[in-house]
């Protein structure tokens, strides 16, 4: 099938423009007719070659990379706005297809639009493609298309989305500092072993004294690393390797995540960034008319610290026997009080929507001022290390000296 730009009259008077999918410019016109509209002109819209033959090659190699964050904010706004415009959903994936950037969103908009065409609902294709887009996501579309506010529930996505997007540019803003003065740490100890010390080793040789431990340990050492130079690359490529593998490894992760749970200020950035979008699902979901424990079960989604997980997966239970929202999650000892009492007040209230949202808000000042404190906690701390690297440097190279003097 082949893809024609059509420009056809709307109730006589209007024109309008879009895109149809047909075997030859009569069957264009007859779908355009199908549309309600007077077709005028149809012509087929050619695609670059390189356009098509990546686009045939991704599809017949079942090439459908996972979208990530930004992905699903570029596909889920478009999407958005075209269905606010009154836009039949089929054109308005034929649309990203046709005009996305990435390849991989155009990809994901032609699965999309091929299996609705079928006569598949739109959450239900969703459903094929969990690696795509992700459970929340698609049980977020289910609710809202069952509920006739799809439109609506693609709005809430978006805001979702972009607080995902926020909070992972707030906790890798906060990291990038103490992460550049490491790596530059490293660099300059590296630089001062393998090519300064070396410098000074003959004038330390003709002082005729025994070398201090610290200038004759770091000496040791400078020698190694120059002589074996391409151990430095593997050994700083494993070091690497073996932190990301442990926070990636489930036993150590685990550890890990108690561990942060149980240090003051890193407690509070764990609870808050991972309630911030656990109570942002539950609060979109509550409002489209998910059932409060689907309620959980989509936002428990949201949880990666693997403790938090565990007690809100217990908090579930509770609720699936029939109890109270804000008594169960109260049990867990792991949600802030501030957040369990907003939640009791809108159950007593009725209006759980209403607090939930108000709960959002708060989480999201607390979560500022948490990364506000940590940035100038950070500060001094790099200070510290900085200085406690240069001043063994520097007492290691002029400890001989003050030595020379005194005698």
């Amino acid at each position: 099938m082949a893809i024609y730009n059509y420009e056809a009259l709307k109730d006589g008077k209007e024109i309008v423009k879009g895109k149809v999918e047909a075997e030859d410019v009569q069957e264009a016109k007859d779908n355009v007719r199908k549309l309600g509209f007077m077709p005028t002109k149809i012509y087929e819209e050619r695609l670059g070659k390189d356009a098509k033959e990546d686009a045939a090659a991704a599809v017949k190699t079942g090439q459908m990379k996972a979208l990530g964050l930004t992905d699903k904010i570029e596909f889920t706004s478009t999407l958005q706005i075209l269905a606010a415009s009154g836009i039949p959903m089929i054109e308005s994936l034929l649309f990203i297809e046709q005009d996305a950037a990435k390849l991989k969103i155009r990809l994901v908009a032609r699965e999309l639009r091929t299996q609705i065409m079928a006569g598949s609902t739109f959450a239900d294709t969703l459903a094929k493609y969990p690696a795509q887009f992700g459970q929340i996501y698609i049980g977020l579309c289910k609710a809202g298309e069952d509920a006739g506010e799809l439109e609506k529930t693609l709005d809430r996505l978006l805001e979702i989305l972009g607080k995902q997007q926020a909070i992972k540019s707030k906790v890798i803003g906060t990291l990038m500092y103490p992460a550049f003065v490491i790596c530059l740490a490293v660099l300059i100890v590296l630089v001062m072993l393998m090519f300064v010390f070396p410098v000074f080793e003959d004038m330390f040789k003709s002082m005729g004294k025994e070398l201090p431990l610290i200038t004759a340990t770091l000496m040791e050492i400078g020698k190694k690393l120059k002589e074996f130079w391409y151990m430095v690359p593997l050994l700083l490529g494993s070091i690497t390797y073996g932190i990301i593998y442990l926070f990636r490894w489930e036993p150590s992760r685990r550890k890990i995540d108690k561990i942060s749970l149980e240090i003051p200020l890193l407690k509070d950035l764990m609870h808050f960034s991972n309630y911030a979008n656990f109570v942002a699902v539950m609060q979109v979901a509550y409002d489209a008319g998910v059932p409060i424990v689907e309620c959980l079960h989509l936002a428990v989604l949201t949880l990666t610290n693997y403790t938090l997980r565990e007690k809100i997966n217990s908090a579930t239970e509770l609720v699936q026997q029939g109890q109270h929202l804000s008594v169960a999650l109260r049990s867990t000892e792991a949600v802030p009080k501030m957040i369990l009492f907003m939640i009791a007040t809108g159950e007593q209230s009725g209006r759980l929507g209403e607090m939930l949202l108000q709960a959002t808000r708060y989480i999201d000042k607390k979560l500022d001022d948490i990364v506000d404190t940590m940035t100038k906690m950070i500060e001094p701390l790099m200070l510290i290390v900085i200085g406690s690297i240069v001043l063994t440097l520097a007492l290691a190279l002029y400890l001989p000296l003050f030595g020379s003097y005194v005698d």
